[in-house]
């Protein structure tokens, strides 16, 4: 009876896990439920959007309410999520004071008229507060569907960026953001995807060296994304809510293979920095991503949304963080709740064991909580702050400036 009740306790957890919802409860004051789970009984049928495991563990809780340091973060979507809207844009400077959030970079600067609505929203009000990295505009004019009519194809494309990333220097500019679609999706006109390292771009990062604009990639996902979604995918849940975040080996490139084009591109350009976004998406093997910074010295990396890799880990984490604390940077993928930013305040700077890493009821990237890796000030001063300030032009000053008013 007893084997029969955990079968089908399993099969239901699997089958349902897609549209579960795990209700976390969490352990500091801020982030305690206000409304208690209605009790569901005890019974074979148990569902796992039903099951709501309150933990019993009594630990030391730190309820921190800010950072410790200023903080710059690298890795924000302002025009993303925020949609050019004013009243938001507000609020969330109210809470980077709170948080002391110095700076934030806005990754969503797209070459072209949408650069200019976007810095008009963000510098109008806020110049010394936000930084803009520039996106290139693969597609131009070009139909969507048709990928042979995109400016990419034109043999003066390179020429034409490049012109286009002077412009966008002089105006402010400090940085070119990739997204993952560059390898994932993006077509040449006989169909095949555009390679990582094509050549033809090469005179585009070149350029980004010589005007210090470094350039921050998104490569490939976690490897969970590239396996095949089955009850032994630690992702599976996740995959089963975002079928699109899937890339099954029979339609793309192996993140091997991926990988292996984006480090052919770090090599090639030696003199322009480049950022592995999300920890270079190896959270999950901090050994690859420590082989990453040892073979590429003009490489950094960056934790946004990475935290609940690296605090399933906090022993490997913690070493690895102090032993590369001259390349860490950080960054959040936000904007995001206030909670969400105090996670990543316990996670870097505390002890606390067993804590919800997001302040979603399902926890959106793995189904388990995190530990805290207790960074000493000086690890923790350069990941919030010195290692952005030496390689992003603008942001020291930047910075300058938001001490001094809080002083």
């Amino acid at each position: 009876m007893r084997t029969s009740f955990w079968l089908k306790l399993i099969v239901s957890s699997l089958i349902l896990a897609g549209q579960a919802s795990w209700h976390l409860v969490a352990q500091s004051p801020a982030q305690a439920q206000d409304k208690a789970t209605p009790p569901i009984p005890a019974s074979e049928d148990l569902k796992l959007g039903d099951f709501s495991p309150v933990p019993r563990i009594n630990v030391p809780v730190t309820d921190l309410k800010h950072a410790k340091f200023p903080v710059v973060d690298v890795h924000s979507h302002f025009r993303v999520k925020m949609r050019h809207d004013p009243q938001q844009l507000e609020e969330f400077v109210a809470l980077m004071d709170r948080q002391h959030i110095a700076v934030s970079v806005s990754l969503d600067g797209l070459l072209g008229p949408t650069l200019d609505e976007h810095m008009q929203f963000l510098w109008t009000k806020y110049r010394d507060r936000f930084a803009i990295f520039a996106n290139i505009d693969w597609q131009g004019d070009g139909e969507v569907d048709n990928h042979a009519t995109w400016a990419c194809h034109k043999s003066d494309f390179a020429h034409r960026t490049v012109l286009a990333l002077e412009e966008a220097q002089k105006r402010g500019v400090c940085g070119v953001k990739l997204f993952k679609l560059f390898g994932l999706s993006y077509r040449n006109p006989d169909g095949s995807l555009i390679a990582i390292d094509d050549p033809r771009f090469d005179p585009i990062w070149d350029a980004c060296g010589r005007l210090h604009l470094p350039v921050i990639m998104h490569t490939a996902d976690p490897s969970a994304f590239f396996d095949p979604i089955t009850r032994e995918n630690e992702r599976y849940d996740e995959l089963l809510r975002h079928p699109d975040w899937h890339f099954p080996a029979d339609k793309f490139p192996s993140r091997a293979s991926l990988h292996a084009a984006r480090n052919v591109l770090f090599d090639r350009h030696p003199k322009t920095i480049f950022i592995a976004a999300h920890l270079g998406n190896d959270g999950e093997d901090l050994v690859e991503t420590a082989k990453l910074l040892d073979n590429y010295p003009n490489v950094h990396v960056e934790i946004a949304s990475r935290i609940s890799e690296l605090g399933r880990q906090p022993y490997t984490a913690r070493e690895f963080l102090i032993q590369y604390q001259d390349r860490i940077l950080f960054g959040t993928d936000g904007p995001w709740p206030e909670l969400r930013y105090q996670s990543y305040w316990r996670f870097l700077e505390t002890s606390d064991q067993y804590f919800p890493y997001s302040e979603k009821p399902f926890p959106p990237q793995g189904l388990w909580r995190i530990y805290g890796v207790y960074l000493p000030d000086e690890v923790l001063t350069k990941i919030y702050q010195t290692n952005i300030c030496r390689i992003v032009p603008g942001v020291r000053e930047r910075l300058e400036k938001w001490n001094q008013v809080k002083r």
